[in-house]
């Protein structure tokens, strides 16, 4: 793969925390969630910059499901809110916590998304589903002159997705590291994947394959 100078890329640790793994199974466990640190530590080592998001919730959200609202049943009149979700990656938990063999030094930028009990965005790019309100990411890339983002995390079918297709609305090239994600279901997956290939994204099985 052709990539540019070091000095305009970036590598982008989408949501890899407890909250999506085994680790954390009463919230949202992603199967070998807790798996990806090796993959996004060596795709880090071709970038100048690293980033990383994280959900990052209370409890007193709006989207909570409970007794009463089953999770993923829609909800309706709050326009930064679709469905219910169990409780997760709530602030102070070893859900909100980066997976074992991420170093929360290591980040040049870091994002929190979710903090408003009136939104759950899924994209690191926006704290709202109509992508209007930024969190900084975007200005952050390209004030540093970054051109191409070198992306992993959790979950593929999900915020991985999001955030890569708002990567490449907004001009990026965007390069997903297969190994250094992994998904919810096999076929939101595929259907992740058919979205983000139709949107231009380049995509690798694994960090080794950006020294070719």
């Amino acid at each position: 793969m052709n990539l540019p100078d070091k000095k305009f890329i970036a590598s982008f640790d989408i949501d890899a925390q407890n909250t999506f793994t085994p680790v954390c199974p009463q919230e949202l466990p992603v199967a070998e969630g807790d798996q990806i640190a090796g993959e996004l530590n060596a795709q880090a080592k071709y970038a100048s910059l690293r980033l990383a998001s994280r959900d990052a919730h209370t409890m007193s959200a709006l989207w909570l499901s409970d007794a009463e609202h089953a999770p993923l049943t829609p909800i309706e009149g709050h326009p930064d809110l679709d469905i219910r979700w169990p409780a997760h990656a709530i602030i102070g938990t070893k859900g909100f916590d980066f997976i074992d063999g991420l170093d929360p030094e290591a980040y040049d930028f870091q994002i929190f998304k979710g903090i408003e009990p009136d939104k759950h965005p899924y994209g690191a790019c926006y704290h709202d589903l109509k992508n209007s309100l930024s969190t900084g990411a975007i200005e952050y890339l390209r004030c540093h002159g970054i051109t191409t983002v070198i992306c992993g995390g959790l979950a593929t079918d999900y915020c991985v997705k999001n955030t890569v297709l708002q990567l490449k609305a907004a001009g990026f090239d965007v390069i997903l590291n297969k190994a250094a994600c992994r998904g919810i279901a096999p076929a939101t997956i595929d259907a992740a994947m058919e979205e983000m290939t139709a949107a231009g994204v380049k995509f690798i099985n694994c960090a080794a394959e950006l020294a070719e």
